[in-house]
């Protein structure tokens, strides 16, 4: 990092930053960018909940809600409207998907992303969420975070891995400045985005968490997000406590199996005015039916918090009628999944922390009802079941357990409720787990093998594109070539293992110098042996979209030296050596090692 040069022709900005790549040690000078990223990315957080609040004024103000509920069912539409204008037009880049878009520019853009998202996201999901889309604001800002962290890091031209460690910085100052909550930003990049925390990347994500939660607090207050005064909370409540944490798992597989499914119709829609009608039109009615869906629900959470349950009954289908208050909440429990992907499948733009919590709170709160009617052992406070609740569908959906214990507790200020949040989590996260090792975020690139894990071997196989290691450039003979000049070719190429490929680029086979020594010094055979006589069958076959996993895997299964590569054509594209795959892994896992 030490020695990096910035462009000083590009403004008085850059001649700062070329000024201390020379002048601060890369110790130093990592330490400076995330106390300036922990800054941006509370700014960025703040302003983000400003235009929030702001639009949602500005749509409010002048009528009676309680006599214009039409109105919430056209906001959101026209909301989703704008931004998938402005994202088409203006921005002009798929920007949704935000945590998934930080994972996968850790693992194959060698960290790099897009300068566009330090705003573009912000924009989008303040006007997708102020007008009211069923959707959170969280991913947005971690991608927007990560966003910063990535531009300053290439505005110094940091190494690879000190960007990484700026990208993390990014992202955890973006959680704890849009939640207050640094704790929970410093384990999510450990967590979810999987960043080793070794010294010289713990401190300067704590630097970041420090400074943007701070600067939060001073611009907008210390109070916390949820009002919540807490019940005592005994251990004869632990055998529920587990029992929830399994009811929350199993809700939040259904709400990922749901999500990715429904986003696949969505994606299957290439008209952008046929995918707003259809998600505009789904959202419509589910607003009009629950209309706590309305938005990212946090009045809910409070309103449950609070123990004013009754309240969310408000404009429904259902107002007057208490005694369908839990078939209500259990609707939305089904349809929270709907409201959300129609929300980005439309066209807007917005992440799954508040849906995770909107529905872990009233998971919590429904199954708390549930086994109270039950009678069985001690009876539980819902309120209490409501916040545990949170705690294990965002474990269960994001598989970041300790995450989901400090958020919720830095949330509401209940540390009290530490232990209880401790069983739930782990609890779900066991629940979910057995049904999927992957979370909502992780779980397609985990299926193309492009994930980084805190397991180090399949880390830096990520790491490792087979691309970079292919010989393109490998010797190659025709099938008809006779012995007699192939003996002159081999002469003057220094290869062991040559490529039989015939005119269309299909490979024949594979010769073997070694396998050829006998034939090749008898004159005799120059014209009667060809390469098609001489070729054998491959030990195994790679193909170029294929993880590095799997192409470790085959050299260790067949023992082979080198493995020809084929397109998705099946044509020959070149060899992939053992010996270089080899050379390049320690490279990388020296690279993994320095601290």
């Amino acid at each position: 990092m030490r020695g990096s040069t910035v462009n000083s022709n590009q403004g008085g900005f850059n001649k700062h930053a070329e000024w201390l790549s020379r002048h601060l040690s890369s110790r130093h000078l990592l330490f400076l960018l995330s106390f300036f990223i922990g800054i941006f990315t509370a700014l960025a957080a703040y302003i983000l909940k400003w235009l929030i609040e702001a639009i949602r004024h500005l749509l409010m103000e002048g009528f009676n809600v309680d006599n214009a509920n039409w109105l919430f069912l056209i906001f959101p539409v026209i909301g989703i409207l704008i931004t998938a204008l402005f994202i088409k037009y203006i921005v002009r880049d798929d920007i949704g998907h935000g945590v998934t878009k930080i994972l996968f520019a850790i693992s194959r853009r060698q960290g790099l992303i897009k300068p566009h998202n330090c705003w573009s996201s912000v924009i989008a999901s303040s006007i997708t969420i102020g007008f009211g889309g069923s959707v959170g604001a969280e991913s947005p800002i971690v991608l927007t975070g990560s966003a910063i962290g990535s531009s300053l890091g290439r505005l110094f031209r940091v190494d690879q891995k000190t960007l990484i460690i700026l990208i993390g910085c990014g992202a955890a100052g973006a959680i704890a400045g849009v939640f207050k909550a640094p704790f929970a930003g410093l384990l999510f990049t450990m967590e979810v985005l999987m960043l080793d925390m070794t010294m010289s990347s713990l401190l300067p994500l704590l630097v970041s968490c420090i400074t943007a939660s701070l600067l939060t607090t001073a611009m907008s207050g210390s109070t916390v997000m949820f009002t919540y005064h807490p019940t005592v909370y005994t251990i004869e409540r632990v055998p529920s406590t587990i029992l929830l944490g399994v009811f929350c798992g199993l809700v939040s597989l259904y709400f990922t199996k749901a999500t990715n499914s429904l986003e696949n119709v969505f994606r299957k829609i290439d008209n952008m005015y046929v995918k707003l009608l259809l998600g505009g039109s789904i959202l419509s009615l589910l607003i009009f039916l629950f209309p706590p869906l309305y938005g990212e629900g946090y009045d809910s959470i409070n309103i449950i918090l609070n123990g004013n349950p009754m309240e969310l009954l408000n404009n429904s289908c259902f107002e007057g009628n208490t005694q369908f208050l839990f078939l209500m909440l259990g609707l939305i429990m089904l349809t929270k999944v709907l409201a959300t992907t129609s929300t980005t499948g439309a066209g807007g733009c917005g992440g799954l922390f508040a849906p995770s919590l909107f529905l872990g709170c009233i998971s919590g709160f429904v199954f708390a009802h549930m086994w109270n009617e039950l009678g069985v052992l001690s009876e539980v406070s819902p309120q209490n079941y409501a916040l545990l609740g949170m705690a294990g569908v965002m474990t269960a959906i994001m598989q970041s357990p300790l995450t989901s214990v400090f958020l919720i507790a830095e949330l509401t200020g209940g540390y009290s409720m530490l232990v209880p949040l401790l069983i739930i989590t782990v609890s779900s996260y066991l629940t979910s787990y057995a049904f999927e090792p992957h979370s909502i975020y992780a779980m397609r690139l985990a299926q193309k093998g492009e994930l980084i894990t805190h397991h180090k071997d399949h880390a830096i196989l990520t790491l490792l594109t087979l691309d970079a290691i292919i010989d393109k450039q490998c010797p190659r003979v025709h099938p008809d070539e006779k012995l007699g000049k192939l003996v002159n070719f081999f002469a003057r190429e220094k290869a062991l293992t040559f490529a039989v490929v015939d005119g269309g680029g299909m490979l024949r086979g594979i010769i073997y110098l070694a396998n050829i020594r006998k034939v090749i010094f008898r004159q005799e055979l120059y014209q009667a042996l060809n390469a098609t006589q001489m070729m054998e069958e491959p030990q195994g076959i790679v193909y170029i979209d294929e993880p590095m996993t799997v192409v470790m895997e085959r050299f260790e299964s067949t023992g082979a030296t080198a493995l020809p590569v084929l397109d998705q054509a099946n044509k020959f594209v070149g060899f992939v050596y053992k010996s270089k795959l080899y050379s390049a892994y320690r490279q990388i896992l020296v690279d993994f090692s320095e601290d």
